[in-house]
């Protein structure tokens, strides 16, 4: 079957009008603070500096300790960009409380991976620190992680593991930032 020329300008003059881009509201709203959009930023900002780091492995009982300079800092603050706990599905699952300058989210359901979220601001308003307390536990597998993050000072990633088949490992990442 063929179609004239102008057949196949009106459908793909049809075809391409529904292509269009519409404008919608985001998926995700911000009920709490926005822990993703912080550390994408910082991941940036950080990438931007090439900071150099101080960084200490400690794996169970034995420690390295490198001056390193991180080339992909998406990659290492991802545990603290994974507790973003703003999905609609969890628009009330989180207690918020304030304390003179610290914000703090507290899971209200116990099957929750973030469990307590803490965010304190200097008098003059900017963050300088945020600690997360995140627990996953099933009838194979524990994981409990206690993130600090520092800006522009230090971060730390403290996490337990049990996998029921081959024991426990815990190890802490700390990273100085120069």
């Amino acid at each position: 079957m063929f179609w004239s020329e102008k057949t196949v300008l009106i459908l793909l003059s049809i075809w391409l009008a529904g292509c269009k881009s519409e404008d919608k509201a985001p998926d995700v709203v911000k009920n709490y603070f926005d822990i993703r959009g912080f550390f994408n930023s910082e991941a940036t900002r950080l990438g931007n500096k090439n900071t150099v780091v101080l960084k200490t492995v400690s794996d169970n009982h034995s420690s390295e300790e490198k001056k390193v300079t991180i080339a992909d800092w998406q990659n290492e603050l991802e545990l603290f960009s994974e507790s973003d706990i703003n999905k609609a599905s969890w628009k009330d699952s989180y207690k918020t409380e304030k304390k003179s300058n610290t914000v703090i989210y507290v899971a209200a359901e116990p099957g929750l991976r973030t469990r307590k979220i803490s965010i304190t601001r200097s008098l003059a308003g900017k963050i300088s620190r945020i600690q997360i307390e995140n627990k996953a536990e099933n009838m194979l597998y524990t994981s409990v992680e206690n993130l600090n993050y520092y800006p522009d000072s230090l971060y730390i990633i403290d996490k337990f593991q049990k996998v029921r088949i081959l024991g426990p490992h815990h190890y802490i990442i700390t990273g100085k930032l120069k």
